[in-house]
């Protein structure tokens, strides 16, 4: 009897932990959905403004902007890392890859900081070597212009007064639903050889032009590249949200099915036990019947 009911609770605990999976499932589902609506309107946008200052940069030629040179204040070079990981866990491998690539980002660049989005890789980064800057978190929330512009006000202003001398962002991009790939990006300085081979990797084209600017170049690119820094963030976060729900959902529906199969398994052996049982007592029964008669 001992062994059946500890059959009973096994059963009874794995029958409570498929539905908070389902139910996980469920919601990331809806949550996916959502994500990609957005995320489909948004990135027609993400790309033009990748080409727009891609187009501008082009044409600028030799031009002094803060943008280009980092402000030196002091002889030590800093580099901040944006690290775009999610508020909740069960997301599979999700964080780890973030994490992964973020140390191998971070091996090759020269006093690195940190700037943590996500309570999650706060809470792993905390115990590493790397400095924290700052911390962001938007409970696992679609992101929406104001995140993105609350972390680009901050990384502009403490780059523009030299605390930083370069800028990336590292985050998931979704590349389908079965492939979810960590990248990373340079934020500042703009580089225009980094950008030709990031657009050249993505496959597309662009024919150098020559514009002309009103009142000047450098009124221009001051209002210009803000905007950039803040649509570069705001896709990064878009397409991270979507990615994280993407990798939710597949780590459910895994969790789920391994639930069901534990759950055939333990059936299969309560039944045994069971008739085990009812066997051994029959054969009482009967013993004792004929030790009657």
């Amino acid at each position: 009897m001992a062994n059946l009911r500890d059959v009973r609770l096994r059963m009874r605990a794995i029958r409570q932990t498929l539905q908070v999976t389902k139910a996980m499932n469920l919601i990331s589902t809806a949550k996916l959905r959502k994500g990609r609506r957005v995320l489909q309107d948004i990135e027609p946008f993400f790309n033009r403004i990748q080409k727009s200052m891609f187009d501008i940069l082009s044409g600028a030629g030799q031009m002094r902007s803060e943008y280009f040179q980092p402000t030196k204040k002091s002889d030590t070079h800093h580099s901040a890392v944006i690290v775009v990981s999610s508020d909740k866990g069960l997301a599979g491998g999700y964080n780890s890859n973030i994490f992964r690539l973020t140390g191998k980002l971070c091996s090759g660049l020269e006093n690195p900081v940190l700037i943590p989005v996500g309570s999650i890789g706060y809470r792993y980064f905390i115990h590493t070597p790397y400095i924290i800057m700052e911390n962001f978190s938007f409970k696992s929330q679609l992101p929406v212009m104001d995140n993105a512009s609350e972390i680009a006000e901050y990384v502009i202003s403490q780059y523009l007064y030299g605390m930083f001398d370069e800028v990336h962002i590292v985050y998931t991009h979704m590349y389908s639903s079965v492939k979810l790939l960590p990248v990373s990006i340079q934020l500042l300085p703009l580089n225009l050889e980094k950008m030709k081979e990031e657009f050249a990797s993505a496959g597309q084209k662009r024919v150098e032009l020559s514009f002309e600017y009103l009142p000047s170049r450098h009124d221009v690119f001051n209002t210009l590249v803000p905007f950039y820094i803040k649509g570069i963030i705001y896709g990064s976060l878009t397409e991270a949200y979507v990615s994280e729900q993407s990798a939710r959902m597949a780590a459910m529906d895994e969790a789920s099915k391994n639930a069901e199969d534990m759950l055939a398994s333990l059936q299969i052996n309560y039944n045994r036990v069971r008739q085990a049982l009812i066997t051994q007592e029959m054969s009482e029964i009967i013993g004792g019947s004929a030790a009657l008669e």
